[in-house]
């Protein structure tokens, strides 16, 4: 069932077209290095904390989830580009999948909350928590290391337990959709 289930998510979340992409809006960013950046954390580590603002207002603490649900971050480079665009409506299309496992999804990017709320706004919504890293710029990508040379973040993945560590990382090539089924796998592995 689970496996019919995941199928079924992958096909929409292939089928999927990036927001804005029939207005024009998408910015076409080319082929980029495909990772430019030093990872500072590694699976079995403490996740950094960070205090981020939300889109949807306060700001965010990642030390609030302990104790209480998984995470996911997700971080992604930049608003408005065509991967970025086509993966979080994607991560929404499967937030049951989330749930089951009683993940918090989290998306992060370096740009302002302005420019991320009219982002979403076009992409049609979001149903998961967005943050800011935009000031101090990217302090957040830093600490675990995927700040790229030109201030953005690496396109990663990182799936953190009840208890604050960290066990799963994949810092993906930029111009790639990370596959959502090893996200799935990552998730179905940590302890109830």
């Amino acid at each position: 069932m689970r496996r019919a289930w995941l199928a079924a998510v992958a096909v929409l979340f292939l089928w999927a077209a990036p927001a804005g992409a029939d207005s024009g809006l998408i910015y076409d960013t080319g082929e980029l290095k495909p990772v430019d950046s030093v990872l500072k954390v590694a699976v079995g580590d403490e996740a950094p904390d960070f205090e981020l603002p939300a889109v949807g207002g306060g700001t965010v603490r990642l030390s609030d989830f302990r104790g209480r649900r998984n995470v996911v971050l997700s971080f992604v480079p930049a608003a408005w580009t065509p991967v970025c665009s086509d993966q979080w409506p994607g991560y929404n299309l499967a937030l049951d999948l989330f749930k089951q496992y009683d993940a918090e999804l989290i998306g992060i990017s370096e740009d302002n909350t302005p420019s991320q709320y009219a982002w979403i706004k076009e992409m049609g919504g979001l149903n998961f928590t967005v943050l800011s890293d935009f000031w101090p710029h990217g302090e957040a990508a830093k600490q675990y290391g995927i700040l790229r040379s030109d201030g953005t973040a690496e396109r990663a993945l990182f799936v953190i337990d009840k208890q604050g560590i960290i066990r799963f990382i994949l810092v993906g090539d930029i111009n790639r959709r990370p596959d959502l089924g090893l996200l799935v796998d990552a998730l179905s592995k940590l302890p109830k």
